[in-house]
């Protein structure tokens, strides 16, 4: 037996050693009573957590309430049916214009396509031309989805304000609509512009209803659906809007600092996930170029490309872990 035929035995060996990891690190729990022994202590932990909730004051009930509704309309929303490319331009603050998208999207996706050809020539065509795709239907969906999130984090930002000025304006007895002018008038961009589009829409005869389920076509957050149930219910039963808004606008302070803890607490985490997860590409790069002929064994030999593919797995299986670390449900 030759070295080639050792080390492709060597390799499905670390392979199945691998798999029977994988299996045991997944049948574990339910072998050990971990589950059970959860399933217990949550039992145990409920009672207490309703005794404790009983003597809560009205105040921090309803803010619980608040905050159980915003949860379940953001799984609501998860589950909702995908939003198309006008819709998505429409939330980023862009002018809905889907053939503008398209024909950005063929300029870049060409771009990239030769960019790549030109850069490396040796590479195979079919290389060149997924690429191409990926930079015509990947990057252009990218680059949207970032500026939709962009901007909904500036708008959370400044939701709270907002709605403290109508608690406060009626409270000292304005009318809603005059507290909605003030706001499209003296708040910072992009509340101001949606709050705008409700004035004028309203100015034309549209039900103030209405123009609050197109802004949450808009901005579709949990957040703005709930501000649009409260204004509806009060717009069509009555009852003390002052209250319930402000309410709302506690939570959503609670929330924005819950976020913020979270987003420090789990820094250090992120950035040795980004250093552990680029650390092996950064070393294969220079590796290659100092020495190429050293590592063109990993795609030129059989076995350096099970080598890769055990490697893409392991690796995989560490991101994901460390991704489920440092994502944090709040």
């Amino acid at each position: 037996m030759d070295q080639d035929d050792l080390i492709f035995v060597a390799l499905i060996a670390v392979a199945a050693i691998s798999v029977v990891i994988v299996i045991y690190l997944l049948v574990a729990p339910y072998m050990t009573g971990e589950r059970r022994a959860e399933k217990r202590l949550q039992g145990v932990s409920d009672p207490v957590r309703k005794s404790g909730g009983k003597v809560q004051d009205a105040a921090n009930n309803r803010k619980k309430q608040v905050a159980e509704t915003l949860k379940d309309l953001e799984q609501k929303q998860l589950a909702a049916k995908k939003v198309t490319i006008k819709q998505q331009m429409m939330q980023a603050g862009l002018p809905a214009d889907v053939r503008s998208f398209w024909i950005a999207s063929a300029v870049s996706g060409v771009l990239v396509a030769v960019i790549t050809f030109f850069s490396s020539q040796n590479l195979n065509l079919l290389i060149v031309i997924g690429l191409g795709l990926v930079g015509g239907f990947g990057l252009p969906r990218f680059v949207l989805n970032f500026l939709v999130k962009k901007r909904q984090k500036k708008f959370l930002h400044e939701f709270a304000n907002s709605i403290d000025i109508i608690v406060r304006g009626v409270k000292s007895g304005l009318p809603l609509n005059e507290c909605l002018n003030i706001i499209a008038r003296e708040s910072p961009e992009p509340v101001c512009n949606e709050f705008r589009e409700v004035c004028e829409q309203q100015r034309v005869g549209i039900p103030l209803q209405a123009c609050f389920e197109r802004m949450m076509e808009r901005v579709p957050l949990a957040e703005v659906r709930f501000f649009a149930i409260v204004i509806g219910i009060q717009q069509s039963a009555g009852g003390n809007l002052s209250e319930a808004l402000g309410n709302l606008s506690s939570v959503l302070r609670d929330r924005k600092t819950m976020a913020a803890k979270v987003q420090a607490l789990s820094a250090e985490a992120k950035a040795s996930a980004a250093v552990l997860g680029s650390l092996p590409f950064i070393v294969m790069i220079l590796v290659y170029v100092t020495t190429p002929d050293y590592i063109a064994l990993l795609w030129q030999k059989t076995y350096g490309n099970f080598m890769l593919l055990g490697s893409g797995f392991w690796m995989c299986c560490g991101l994901l872990m460390m991704r489920k670390m440092i994502n944090f449900k709040f």
